[in-house]
């Protein structure tokens, strides 16, 4: 998975480029179904239920964030992470102490975009 650290200008050259629409605005709500074909109930790879539509904290109020269950870091789009190629602070970077390989990050976009 994807993170923003702190040099993010918070420029959000990022957020249009996301095929998953798992990049937010500082201090934004969001949710599973913003940008992917899931509604109501459903099971994460992990086993958690959740609701797709249910609107989630903010993970930042200074940065643009990723939401981690929702970047596939373009697998199954694009041969790169989108974001990662226009940022223009060189803030977006593979968290290293959550490595995820590419078949649980094409998974994850099976499951948002069938």
């Amino acid at each position: 998975m994807l993170v923003i650290n702190d040099d993010c200008i918070n420029c959000d050259a990022c957020v249009s480029e996301c095929p998953n629409n798992a990049i937010y605005e500082p201090d934004e709500e969001w949710s599973y179904a913003d940008g992917t074909n899931l509604s109501g109930s459903f099971t994460l790879p992990d086993g958690t239920e959740k609701d797709a539509d249910e609107k989630q904290e903010a993970l930042s109020d200074e940065f643009f964030f990723i939401v981690a269950d929702k970047c596939t870091e373009c697998k199954g789009f694009h041969d790169e992470p989108q974001c990662v190629s226009v940022c223009p602070a060189d803030s977006i970077h593979v968290d290293e102490d959550h490595p995820e390989t590419e078949e649980e990050l094409l998974a994850k976009k099976e499951l948002m975009h069938g």
